[in-house]
């Protein structure tokens, strides 16, 4: 895969303490700062593009991958968690935390495929 585009988002879960929530709002973060026409420049078909997802939260195994996967309408996604982003204690010292998701999308294709 040739990568070519690493665009970057944080999402939030603030009082459900939602994991999911948070890396979720993240990739729509990242996606939505740009309209991505990327396919079209290449001259490949949207279905085409891989997307490598890193997101970082403190407790990587309470995220659903599948949900994080559901965001994307189009391409070949692989969702990677990791340990990161922030646990924010709330004020109050009562409830969940403020889970803060840092998220790091990368879009790129098969560029030998093109060539054919």
């Amino acid at each position: 895969m040739q990568r070519l585009l690493v665009e970057f988002g944080m999402g939030t879960s603030l009082r459900r303490g939602d994991y999911t929530q948070a890396a979720v709002r993240g990739v729509k973060d990242a996606l939505w700062h740009n309209s991505i026409n990327l396919a079209e420049l290449f001259g490949f078909e949207k279905t085409d593009m891989k997307i490598i997802v890193d997101v970082g939260v403190q407790q990587p195994d309470a995220v659903d991958v599948s949900e994080v996967m559901a965001v994307f309408p189009y391409g070949d996604a692989e969702v990677r968690v990791h340990h990161g982003g922030l646990d924010a204690p709330r004020p109050d010292g009562d409830g969940n935390p403020t889970i803060m998701a840092n998220v790091a999308l990368t879009v790129g294709f098969d560029m030998e495929k093109a060539g054919e």
